[in-house]
């Protein structure tokens, strides 16, 4: 169960992520615009996370 909660949280984060970027980069915020790049890269990792728990099993 923790695969998919991990995939689902990294996909929020990454669309999440992507949103704060475009408004940040349209708004010329580049503070924003970074805080929108770090929280994709969570996504990624979080997805990565999900991927590995699917491969090995929760229980790591």
């Amino acid at each position: 169960m923790g695969e998919l909660t991990d995939k689902i949280k990294g996909t929020v984060n990454e669309a999440i992520g992507n949103a704060k970027e475009a408004i940040g980069k349209h708004n010329d915020d580049p503070s924003l615009a970074a805080e929108g790049q770090a929280q994709q890269a969570e996504g990624k990792g979080e997805k990565f996370k999900g991927s590995v728990k699917g491969a090995l099993g929760d229980n790591i």
